[in-house]
């Protein structure tokens, strides 16, 4: 195997008031000629900041490349490091030789130019072409990236693409200049699991036909099973594991990377709980890792699943329950405005006659693509939304006939928890007064000693500690914010909880940890869950029953085993499929086509 690129001895650092962080940490990897080099570890790991270290994008100060060397092999045999060359040099291989993806496409791309526009920008500035050929060279990418009407996109605004529409038109960009390597730095994290299946399709086909090396940063092992020839596994800016795709997924070797193997969400069983990284390591305060136990993760997982017995016991014991919700025939429609006196032409029908019900102490799935109806019937059955047809009776109220006053008083009963954490938020108060806040509004307990009591508590019951109060949001991980969205709608002892796509931005590691709390949640409290997602795996591991949307209705409805056992539609058939497995099978199969073509 030839090397494109070697990285050697790297060390970045990220000066702090109090102190310095090396986000990396003596890190060296090789990128093979016509390879994928899968960069896996949870948000903090140092991954992203390697590669914006080989491309000298690390803002300077608080960042700097204290150490290490990035070398980059030519064909003709010479040997240049990235690390060393002037900034205008370095211009000619950063977009031409090395092109980069970044994970949020809306913040890549300029809001005020056409897609189009911003493609032929970087041919021109790397390629000797004038605008004509450049427009044709686009045309050619953008067909070549199976974006529907390409001339329609060319003259379209990041604004009026879809999530994967707009990925397409940044691999299109980052195709531009044929570039040796590609860094593809979490493409595919946000994006629904049928979207993101087919941009790991696309990324596959376009290393064949180019013959191009990429390296492919992500939290989620499954994927690095659909893409990646080798691997190499970080952890708190050093590498922990490296190996081929095989040997990472057959003989994991340390605790970590069999942690995060262990903690996705298994569509093969139906487990209690989510193995987590914490089951398989400890780590002493100055650094050091031992393995805690050294049970494979098949045999962890195995304890912790459910019998078919208990399964169907639980499921028997839910049937004969009264519904807590009861949603019939629910319509919302949003008016398309034309004209110059916004007159309404026609309608979009987001949500389109659905009906289902849901048993106290039941979690029931909504799952589907984005778009499909799924948060708006969720924000129609709180109100947040008003709805256009159809009843919603909550605990025997029709919540759609109900006052303001008396709204407000029955929100106290049914409570959200939103997709981004962080907006969710407000950035100038602190977590506990953000929460107190809550207790306020709904006169729970009678003074401010009481509520800080209160609050403790339900920072304690998400796992957070005495000391957060006083903290202000963006001093918080991903996972930690969602802890704490989580406490504040605990504030007011819901017996409804909605859960708006909570996870799908977490880590896989996080991810199962906070999984695992709305499961601990539930059962103490008796909680009951309408979860909203598009990830089928993450759905099944925690409801009782599924419910599949699409285009605004209900197409499918059964019980978590039953929908992915036996699926009725084919549409559900198709979500099923995207979901990344991550199996030795999957990983043997890709390797035996690859060995075949």
């Amino acid at each position: 195997m030839e090397p494109l690129l070697e990285v050697q001895n790297l060390t970045t650092e990220f000066k702090t008031e109090h102190h310095v962080v090396k986000a990396v940490n003596n890190v060296s990897f090789t990128v093979h000629r016509g390879r994928t080099l899968g960069i896996v570890g949870e948000s903090g790991s140092g991954k992203s900041v390697s590669s914006l270290s080989v491309m000298r994008l690390i803002q300077t100060p608080p960042g700097r490349i204290a150490s290490g060397k990035a070398l980059f092999h030519e064909k003709s045999g010479i040997v240049t490091d990235l690390l060393t060359l002037p900034e205008e040099k370095m211009r000619t291989y950063r977009g031409n030789r090395i092109a980069m993806i970044f994970q949020e496409p809306m913040t890549s791309l300029n809001p005020v130019f056409t897609c189009g526009d911003q493609i032929v920008e970087a041919i021109m500035l790397h390629q000797k072409v004038n605008k004509e050929q450049a427009q044709q060279r686009t045309l050619h990418l953008l067909n070549e990236v199976m974006l529907p009407r390409p001339e329609v996109m060319m003259k379209s605004y990041p604004h009026q693409l879809s999530g994967g529409q707009k990925q397409r038109v940044m691999i299109a960009m980052a195709m531009s200049c044929n570039p040796d390597l590609l860094i593809a730095d979490e493409p595919t994290t946000a994006l629904d699991v049928t979207v993101q299946a087919t941009i790991l399709d696309l990324m596959r086909g376009l290393q064949k036909n180019h013959g191009m090396s990429v390296m492919f940063i992500t939290h989620d092992l499954g994927v690095i099973a659909e893409i990646a020839d080798d691997v190499i596994v970080m952890y708190k800016g050093n590498i922990v594991e490296t190996g081929s795709v095989q040997q990472i997924f057959e003989k994991p070797q340390h605790p970590y990377t069999k942690g995060l193997l262990a903690c996705r969400p298994r569509l093969d069983k139906k487990l209690k709980i989510l193995p987590t990284v914490v089951d398989f390591m400890d780590e002493a305060s100055d650094g050091t890792i031992t393995e805690r136990t050294q049970t494979d993760v098949e045999t962890l997982v195995s304890q912790l699943e459910f019998t078919v017995q208990e399964i169907d016991a639980r499921n028997q014991a839910l049937a004969a329950e009264k519904p807590l919700l009861e949603v019939k025939n629910l319509e919302v429609y949003f008016p398309i405005k034309s004209g110059f006196f916004g007159k309404t032409s026609g309608y979009v029908k987001a949500v389109d006659g659905i009906t289902f019900d849901v048993k106290p102490g039941e979690t029931l799935g909504l799952v589907g693509e984005s778009g499909c109806g799924k948060t708006t019937t969720g924000r129609a059955i709180l109100r947040l939304v008003e709805p256009t047809n159809g009843t919603v009776i909550f605990d025997g109220k029709d919540v759609r006939s109900l006052s303001s006053t008396d709204l407000k008083s029955l929100r106290k009963d049914f409570q959200i928890i939103f997709q981004d954490p962080y907006s969710s938020l407000n950035p100038r108060i602190s977590v506990g007064s953000a929460i107190t806040e809550v207790l306020k509004v709904h006169g729970i307990d009678d003074n401010d000693k009481a509520r800080r009591e209160h609050v403790h508590y339900l920072l304690d019951k998400v796992n957070m500690l005495p000391r957060h109060f006083n903290n202000y949001p963006h001093e918080f991980s991903g996972g930690q914010r969602q802890r704490i969205c989580i406490a504040r709608a605990l504030a007011l002892k819901p017996k409804l909880l909605i859960c708006d796509e909570s996870v799908s931005a977490l880590d896989v590691s996080v991810q199962a940890q906070v999984l695992n709390l709305l499961v601990q949640l539930r059962d103490e409290f008796k909680l009951t869950y309408i979860f909203i997602s598009h990830d089928l795996s993450v759905v099944k591991f925690l409801s009782d029953r599924i419910a599949v949307m699409n285009a605004g209705k209900i197409v499918e409805l059964a019980t978590a085993n039953e929908v992915y056992s036996n699926p009725k539609m084919e549409y559900t058939e198709s979500l099923i499929k995207a979901i990344p497995l991550g199996t030795l099978d999957v990983i043997r199969k890709r390797m035996a086509g690859a060995a075949s073509a």
